[in-house]
């Protein structure tokens, strides 16, 4: 009769062989990758640094900085395809792409990406900044990410811009006439400014864009059921709304028809021009180059009072309000200062109570024109001293200003209308200039913390300074996100790139463990989100709901909303932010650090996705760990490997292929004990598998009906690996990778262990059982519920499970590791006692109970060995 063993040696012939592999390179290769990803991620951090205006750095900076990020990015690339095979080639290709555009900011040309010269309004976001402008991009987060009202439209983009000037020869005409300007003649300057103006209102429209333009008109007229259109063309360019608000430096054409558009649309561009617009770039410091007018055509709202609205009260009123001016009809008198408008001071919170209201006498209100453009028309007189805006309209208005406010986490001047069935339609919304502010007005951090309750301060890292005030909301995982509400403070045992979903929403994030070199850190800087990490606390101290301020300047959290000290901080003066350089630095950043691939596990986590350098080394890192699981799941054979027998006081009949220190000098024929074992994983692994209560050698009873319901199944598995290969650990210092088949089920773990906290990884896998598939389901989700409750983030199919954790300080992995062990003694014959769903909890909790005491023990040693 033939064993079960002999069977398992015969079926064994079936796998089919593949080449050897040199481990030992591959190893080194992989040890590499996470080199370089950590030496990319730091100098993102440092370069974001920058941005925060604490360090003083020159256009040679950003050049050298961004030489060396290519540089890694592409050996990062290289050594993937030599850990996995030139498998992920498409990499080359888009790395060449991304540096060609840094190449072309850096060289003061264009490096548009590829658009088209039309663009609704619902497709924009901030992502689309460079081809919609500023101040159509920011709408089209207020529509398209906020939900809130704003008039439809499309945006005729900056290519479109470009091909225009290229057309009538205006690039050629501008360079020329510079130079041979001396910057001080102010006849040449205004005659240069006359016929460049001449020249772009003469412009011929380029036939593609009249075509896009065209089409845009007719699809905008289908959706919106109108036959005629009437539409605004505002300006949207490079720098306006921004650093610089350029406010009423450049031209707006109301009521437009599609007859008069191309007409429009020329006068807007030519307004760039203006003596008073060139000067004001000038002085600003602005280049040539970084004038692009992408222009937004949107329909005329027919308003019955508009106005305008600050977040935060100017110079001479009292803290902590906003002000609003409102007036009937079109709000243009109201923003340029023209017409008289009601003034309105109301509170910054919730319910938004009125504080004042001065109301103006007004006479007049701008309408549209029946054919085009606009007209004043007498208020009748029962309305002139009438309130514009009613208490519940103010409420709106106010809650809608505030949710701006958060969003882009500055104080806002906002634009708005009520149309006559009641929408409010927000027009526009910029950064609010505070540089005017007295200074007796800036309160002071100092007096604003006095008497505040801290609930912790010193802990951690400060990756992004800032003050943040809001409510708590823990995310316990990421279906979390989900649910996370506008202006929370997000707080979270991990840092994860996934937070990148909720970056827009969070004033500020606190987590009890990360590294500020770390994937999060990086978009916390890019969209300058008040951040803490490695608090080692803010989970236990902290509850969802609960209202805090983070004061991430001082590393601080005060219990409660401490207004003055957020007051102070949006007033804080970045002046910093009006330089080229700088300006310079954000536009090249925003091809090096933007995150677009959250989730490894997603369809669209592939070569072809990503559009920044940061992208591709999140790709590189994802994959090469993938590969290194991968070469075992395969069963690959390895050339350079020398196989070692590990004796245990545990039958494991584990062989050990040391590629680099992970076990001890040792003779060339001698077997290896525990002792020897130096391997950080493979070492934490064994203590808790040969701790005295984790493993039973007591026989379990099976069942006949179970044990064949499992046999080929188990037979068919247990096939795929060689004799030699079936308990196999290949280690060194900081990593292991196990193969171990225990009775009729089979567990992996793939693990990377050191002080550098960004490389930590476990992946762990297990599968089978000699029992039915309810009872060997049972055993999973037992082992999955325990995975859950220490940190990993676990898939449980059938009796399948895989588990996996990352980013967490040595000593953290190292008892993940020892949990693992133990709970592979624990449950190696498990599924036989799993006779109902109870035994789940039961089992989840005993097992829990002594890997506690375990680890206490394990952590009392380590204490008394450094002690």
């Amino acid at each position: 009769m033939v064993s079960l063993s002999g069977l398992l040696d015969v079926l064994a012939f079936w796998r089919r062989r593949k080449a050897p592999l040199h481990f030992g390179v591959l190893f080194k290769t992989f040890r590499t990758i996470l080199e370089r990803n950590n030496r990319i991620l730091e100098q993102m951090g440092d370069m974001g640094d920058k941005l925060g205006g604490e360090y003083v750095f020159d256009r040679q900076y950003i050049v050298s900085a961004c030489e060396t990020l290519g540089d890694q990015v592409f050996k990062l690339i290289s050594d993937l395809s030599v850990l996995a095979r030139n498998k992920n080639d498409g990499l080359f290709a888009v790395f060449a792409n991304i540096q060609h555009e840094i190449h072309e900011e850096l060289a003061g040309r264009h490096a548009m990406p590829e658009v088209s010269l039309v663009l609704d309004l619902d497709k924009l976001s901030s992502d689309l900044f460079e081809s919609a402008g500023n101040k159509l991009a920011v709408l089209g987060d207020v529509r398209n990410v906020l939900g809130m009202e704003t008039p439809d439209g499309f945006v005729v983009t900056a290519k479109a811009f470009m091909d225009f000037m290229a057309q009538n020869g205006l690039p050629e005409l501008i360079e020329t006439r510079l130079k041979a300007w001396d910057g001080e003649d102010e006849a040449v300057f205004s005659e240069l400014c006359h016929d460049v103006r001449e020249q772009i209102l003469g412009g011929k429209i380029p036939k593609p864009l009249r075509n896009a333009v065209n089409a845009a008109l007719d699809k905008l007229a289908r959706r919106n059921g109108r036959g005629e259109l009437h539409m605004a063309l505002r300006s949207s360019a490079w720098g306006e709304d921004s650093e610089s608000s350029f406010a009423g430096q450049y031209e707006t054409v109301l009521n437009v028809t599609p007859d008069n558009f191309f007409t429009a649309y020329r006068t807007v561009l030519a307004s760039a021009y203006s003596e008073m617009a060139w000067r004001y770039r000038l002085h600003r410091g602005y280049r040539e180059h970084e004038m692009v007018m992408p222009v937004g055509c949107q329909l005329m709202v027919e308003a019955a009072v508009s106005g305008g609205l600050y977040t935060l009260a100017p110079v001479g009123q009292e803290r902590e309000v906003m002000v609003v001016n409102a007036a009937w009809g079109l709000g243009a008198p109201v923003v340029d200062g023209t017409g008289e408008a009601d003034t309105f001071i109301l509170g910054r919170s919730s319910p938004y109570p009125v504080h004042s209201a001065e109301i103006a006498h007004k006479a007049k209100a701008m309408i549209l024109s029946s054919a085009s453009g606009t007209a004043y028309e007498d208020v009748p007189e029962a309305r002139r001293d009438v309130q514009s805006l009613t208490p519940e309209q103010l409420e709106r208005l106010a809650q809608a200003a505030m949710t701006l406010e958060r969003f882009y986490k500055r104080p806002q001047d906002v634009e708005w209308a009520f149309t006559r069935d009641g929408t409010l339609n927000i027009l526009q919304s910029r950064p609010l200039n505070m540089r005017s502010r007295l200074p007796e007005f800036a309160p002071c951090p100092e007096e604003a913390t006095r008497d505040a309750e801290v609930v912790f301060q010193g802990r951690g890292t400060v990756v992004q300074r800032g003050v943040a005030v809001g409510r708590v909301f823990v995310v316990h995982g990421h279906e979390d996100l989900d649910e996370f509400p506008y202006g929370a403070i997000l707080v979270s045992r991990y840092t994860s790139p996934r937070f990148a979903k909720v970056m827009r929403k969070a004033q500020g994030i606190i987590t009890d463990v990360g590294s500020p070199t770390g994937h999060m850190a990086t978009i916390a800087r890019e969209y300058r989100v008040p951040t803490v990490v490695g608090t080692g606390m803010a989970t236990k101290l902290l509850k969802t709901g609960e209202e805090i301020t983070l004061d991430a300047s001082t590393n601080a959290v005060y219990r409660g909303a401490l207004g003055e000290l957020c007051r102070y901080e949006l007033t804080e003066v970045d002046v910093f932010e009006d330089a080229y350089e700088y300006r310079l630095l954000r536009r090249v950043l925003r091809r090096i650090t933007p995150l677009h691939l959250h989730d490894p596990h997603a369809a669209s986590f592939n070569p072809a996705e990503c559009r920044t350098y940061h992208d591709i080394t999140r790709f590189v890192h994802e994959r090469s760990v993938e590969e290194l699981i991968g070469l075992s799941e395969r069963g690959e054979n390895f050339s350079d490997a020398t196989p070692r027998h590990l004796v245990t006081k545990l039958p494991l009949g584990l062989t050990v292929i040391d590629i680099e220190d992970g076990l001890a000098p040792l003779d060339p024929e001698a077997d290896a004990t525990s002792e020897d074992v130096t391997s950080i994983p493979l070492r934490a692994l064994l203590e808790g598998l040969t701790a005295s209560d984790m493993w039973s050698t007591e026989p379990a009873p099976v069942d006949l009906k179970s044990f064949m319901s499992s046999f080929t199944r188990t037979t068919a598995a247990a096939a795929a690996t060689d004799r030699s290969e079936r308990n196999l650990a290949v280690v060194s210092r900081s990593y292991m990778n196990l193969n171990l088949r225990l009775g009729y089920h089979f567990t992996l773990i793939d693990a990377f262990i050191t002080p550098e906290i960004n490389d930590n990884y476990i992946y762990f896998r297990f599968l089978g059982g000699v029992t039915d598939m309810a009872r060997r389901s049972r055993r999973a989700k037992c082992i999955g519920d325990i995975l859950e409750s220490t940190d990993f983030r676990v898939e449980v199919r059938g009796d399948l499970v895989v588990g996996r954790v990352k980013k967490l300080a040595k000593k953290r992995m190292v008892e993940r590791m020892m949990l693992l062990g133990g709970l592979i003694g624990y449950t190696r014959q498990l599924d036989v006692h799993m006779d109902c769903d109870e035994d789940i909890t039961r089992h989840a909790a005993c097992f829990c109970e002594r890997i506690e005491a375990l680890l206490e023990e394990h952590r009392e040693r380590r204490e008394w060995r450094t002690g």
